[in-house]
């Protein structure tokens, strides 16, 4: 039977260390290898896809912190616990700022090493059911090309299977990148004329001129260059469905056609006095104000209340963070089968930063995001090093209103920062009062002087 335990790989050049470390998590469900040799303990690391790594900080003819990065760079899942004889402040914070998540004193205490390997312990296994759970929840959770389990998800869900069997025109608003599309593409599939064709039509990709012979066609001789007759996309939609993508960007001259079109179900060829009828569902989809546009005279209230008398409203990633971590998982999967890869998730280095990460693209922003980072990484999960820059240090957003939007984690190191000020430098009471780690705190005042190069934690 194989062993399910985590790993834990050990590196001392101290045969007694190993000893002290293999003794103290003796009592522990965990795996325990040591080495003396830096490169076989790397390689075990590697090949055994190690939870945890306990190394040294001084190696012979092998430096810690080059060993550190060399796990972090081949092993990115792997959480590495320092040990040194000489503690500092600038070697404690170093080793955090190249992936270290501790750092403890030589000589270990044994209960202090033993709870601190038990804490990582739990976040491993808790993290590896989260994942389990994550791709067992995902399938339950699917619903034509979208993911959610949010309440605003489960209830959009719900809307466009009752609306599917029985609409004619519907309007989708909606932020862009919200996944408009896949809404309306659902309500086809879902339709009656699911066997007829989807025709999607982009209102601001097309010059005004051209409006008419896109929607209704033309034939030979009614404009320049008309050199033969030519079907509308209303034809060519014919008993199937018409999808009209940001109808905002409607000429208003085309919005009356547009409305009769709609409203008789007929068409008329730009330059024929023939007159056709067609058999459309026509779904519109907007991420503009069409309200405010009727109260400025740019879009026809007659036509708002043509397309809307079913209206879907698709929410904001934000509105609905709680997606996030099923969306994550959808877009994986997706980007593991178009790229060939195989991988299995983040490192928490990396979840954190897309938790905290506003997603002003929304859902399209997650795809592009996990897409690329499937492409750059070259190990079984994705890291930090894997993500964009904009992601990785995060900046000042503005609000819809103009207010700026501080990033929580911009909070928490300010916060952290003046803790440690009334704390007076001291490291450890700082840590307790805010309830942290310290190898969090030195992550925390790292990235603080980062942003701020004039301050220095004492």
């Amino acid at each position: 039977m194989n062993d399910e335990r985590e790993i834990l790989v050990a590196i001392d050049d101290d045969a007694a260390t190993l000893e002290l470390i293999k003794e103290a998590l003796s009592v522990l469900d965990l795996q325990v290898l040591t080495f003396t040799s830096p490169a076989e303990g790397l390689n075990a690391i590697i090949q055994n896809e190690a939870a945890i790594a306990v190394l040294d900080l001084v190696l012979p003819g092998q430096d810690g912190m080059d060993l550190l990065q060399e796990v972090v760079r081949q092993s990115p899942a792997t959480e590495v616990l320092l040990l040194t004889g000489h503690y500092s402040t600038e070697s404690a914070l170093e080793a955090i700022q190249k992936g270290a998540c501790d750092y403890m004193i030589k000589p270990i205490s044994v209960p202090d090493f033993r709870l601190r390997i038990s804490r990582l312990i739990a976040e491993a296994t808790r993290r590896r059911d989260a994942l389990r759970l994550e791709s067992e929840t995902l399938n339950t959770h699917r619903f034509e090309g979208m993911v959610g389990h949010s309440p605003l998800m489960r209830d959009l869900f719900a809307q466009i299977g009752r609306i599917a069997p029985h609409f004619r025109t519907a309007l989708i608003t909606g932020a862009t990148g919200t996944g408009k599309e896949l809404v309306a593409r659902a309500l086809h599939n879902l339709s009656p004329v699911s066997t007829g064709r989807f025709v999607d039509f982009n209102c601001s990709a097309v010059v005004e001129s051209l409006f008419e012979s896109e929607l209704f066609g033309h034939v030979k001789g009614a404009f320049t260059g008309a050199h033969g007759d030519r079907m509308g996309l209303f034809e060519h939609a014919n008993n199937g469905v018409l999808f009209l993508d940001e109808l905002g960007d409607t000429p208003l001259s085309m919005q009356s056609k547009l409305l009769r079109a709609l409203q008789n179900q007929e068409i008329r060829r730009v330059g024929s006095t023939s007159v056709h009828k067609v058999n459309v569902r026509v779904i519109a989809a907007t991420n503009r104000d069409l309200l405010k546009m009727i109260g400025e005279g740019t879009f026809r209230e007659d036509l708002y209340y043509r397309l809307s008398m079913v209206e879907l409203k698709v929410p904001r990633l934000v509105e609905r963070k709680e997606d996030l971590p099923l969306m994550i998982r959808h877009f994986l999967e997706k980007c593991n089968k178009l790229y060939g890869k195989n991988l299995r998730g983040l490192t928490p280095r990396a979840q954190a930063a897309l938790s905290r990460y506003a997603w002003p693209g929304n859902v399209r922003e997650v795809e592009n995001v996990l897409g690329a980072a499937c492409m750059m990484s070259q190990d079984t999960v994705i890291d930090l090093r894997d993500l964009p820059e904009a992601i990785r240090n995060p900046q000042t957003a503005v609000a819809e209103d103009g207010e700026r939007v501080v990033p929580l984690a911009n909070l928490e190191r300010q916060h952290a920062r003046l803790t440690l000020k009334r704390m007076r430098g001291n490291k450890v009471k700082t840590a307790e009062a805010l309830g942290i780690s310290r190898a969090t705190l030195y992550r925390l005042l790292e990235e603080e002087e980062k942003d701020e190069p004039s301050f220095r934690a004492g």
